[in-house]
């Protein structure tokens, strides 16, 4: 039933006198959508993740569409009850970041048409649209950075094991070793999540070692954080007495006392790119299952962290 000019402006007035918020769901039971997007974050607290949320929020709001956040603290069981959440909410589309330990759960989103993009994360067995980063091309260009110095006893800390994101910068690492014919030190690679204690441990345990490593990289920020705490606590300058390479070239890497030279990741452009993509999938119907899988390139930021070993050996 069609309603009059007036009757409608004498509603709109007692909605907007009483602050009255229409119901998303409701609505978009009606016009089939909600003009909303619901985000899978594995910790809000990394500067890494906080970031590219900023990102993907701005572009959804100025697209017009709402973001909805979940933050999973890197438990996949939480990671399921974060997608039903949002189910319940009537999202038009997700952007997921996974734990990256199972993905039956995600597999059954796509069975079902939701539109999807996994980000930084992936599964290379699911059929979905992805943005992801050259991670083994990032790993590769800062362990060779390294040796290019004059490093051979390189360790490198992990995040979160039999994961996407630590299997490729593990693979690039290994692969800048056996290029440049360095053996494989199993004592050298350590690690096991994306947290500051994991950092802070494991840089105790690297310098403890009778040989210790003269170059650490880590491989995300929050870790490159304990691995400074513990640097500092054995009274170590970063460069002179220990190099220090990172993945993830976060805010505070230029202002330390040796700036840090780091892998950058482009972070504005993943963040675009995913909202881009998924909100491609959600309003272009496509005759076919192609899903568009996006590749970017990291960038080496060279400071001052990383000391020269070829021009101190010949002094």
């Amino acid at each position: 039933y069609r309603i009059s000019d007036k009757t409608k402006n004498i509603i709109l007035a007692a909605a907007n006198e009483l602050n009255y918020r229409p119901n998303a769901l409701a609505r978009g039971l009606r016009l089939k959508k909600t003009h909303s997007i619901g985000l899978v974050v594995p910790d809000i607290s990394n500067p890494f993740f906080a970031y590219v949320t900023r990102i993907i929020q701005n572009y959804a709001h100025s697209s017009g569409y709402s973001l909805i956040v979940c933050n999973t603290d890197e438990n996949i069981e939480s990671e399921k009850e974060q997608i039903e959440l949002l189910l319940s909410k009537g999202v038009d589309g997700f952007i997921i970041m996974p734990v990256g330990i199972e993905y039956l759960h995600i597999e059954e989103l796509l069975n079902e048409n939701y539109p999807m993009v996994l980000l930084d994360r992936c599964f290379e067995s699911l059929n979905t649209n992805s943005v992801l980063v050259d991670n083994v091309q990032g790993a590769y260009t800062a362990t060779e950075h390294l040796i290019s110095l004059g490093h051979t006893n390189i360790a490198i800390i992990l995040g979160l094991r039999n994961t996407y994101t630590t299997n490729e910068r593990l693979r690039g690492y290994i692969k800048a070793l056996e290029d440049n014919n360095l053996p494989i030190n199993s004592q050298n690679i350590v690690g096991k999540d994306y947290r500051i204690e994991n950092g802070y441990i494991e840089t105790k345990f690297l310098l403890s070692l009778e040989n210790p490593p003269t170059a650490i990289f880590t491989t995300s920020d929050l870790i490159t954080v304990g691995a400074l705490k513990a640097i500092y606590e054995e009274n170590l300058n970063i460069s002179e007495d220990i190099s220090l390479i990172a993945f993830d070239d976060s805010e505070f890497a230029p202002f330390l006392k040796s700036p840090l030279t780091a892998i950058r990741q482009p972070k504005e452009i993943m963040g675009e790119m995913a909202v881009k993509l998924l909100l491609d999938d959600i309003n272009v119907k496509k005759e076919d299952n192609v899903k568009s899988k996006i590749l970017l390139k990291p960038k080496l930021i060279i400071r001052e962290s990383v000391a020269n070993r070829k021009i101190n050996a010949a002094i």
